[in-house]
């Protein structure tokens, strides 16, 4: 969230990235414009990796399934919540972004006005920092819940189950270096260690499990 992207802002988007058309939302996403960017893309990333979930539990039904179907129906309608909630994330990071816009633009003609343009930026900042972080969380969620899936899952749709994982660390990682950005750009060093504790080590952790998961559902498939 550099200052030369905030000064390049134009007008902001939709009131809902979940209204948009996908090439709609690409197409905006492509654009010379600060938002949508990384943050949005990671929550879609997410909102996805909970749909596949979502998807892969209702293919794991029936008779057959009949032993699993409570822990199916937990799963299917935490995911269905948990695409919700990325979505809700998608947009709030194009807001908070907004507000680094807003603040950056602030006056500064002179010295009061320039304390006041910077309080606000450090804010904004700190405030942008929580999407990501939300996400990270939100991401580990959809990764432990298409683990416990996996075990019982319908085999003809198991590669969703690697396939959510992967979206899950996607979202993880990216929604990571939006935080680092964020950090970098935050002068209080008792705010930065802060913010970082919020997440310290939980990507790494999401990552891993992402990638064990993907890696036993690739071993089921090719044995």
């Amino acid at each position: 969230m550099a200052e030369q992207q905030a000064d390049s802002a134009g007008s902001p988007g939709p009131a809902s990235i979940g209204a948009e058309t996908i090439r709609g939302y690409l197409a905006r996403l492509a654009s010379r414009q600060p938002t949508p960017g990384g943050g949005a893309a990671a929550a879609l990333h997410a909102a996805q990796g909970a749909a596949l979930v979502a998807m892969v539990a209702r293919y794991t039904t029936g008779p057959k399934y009949a032993e699993h179907a409570a822990l199916v129906e937990r799963i299917t309608g935490i995911a269905d919540e948990l695409a919700t909630e990325a979505l809700r994330l998608a947009d709030s990071d194009e807001q908070v972004f907004q507000a680094v816009i807003d603040s950056y633009r602030m006056p500064a003609d002179t010295e009061e006005l320039k304390a006041a343009r910077s309080g606000a930026i450090q804010a904004a900042l700190v405030q942008a920092a929580q999407t990501p972080a939300q996400l990270i969380k939100l991401a580990g969620s959809v990764v432990q819940l298409a683990t416990e899936l996996g075990e019982v899952a319908n085999p003809n749709v198991i590669s969703d189950v690697a396939a959510a994982a992967d979206a899950a660390r996607a979202a993880a990682t990216t929604a990571r270096v939006n935080i680092d950005i964020n950090l970098v750009a935050i002068k209080d060093p008792s705010v930065r260690s802060l913010l970082a504790d919020q997440t310290d080590g939980l990507a790494d952790k999401v990552v891993a499990a992402a990638d064990s998961l993907a890696a036993r559902v690739r071993e089921r498939i090719l044995r």
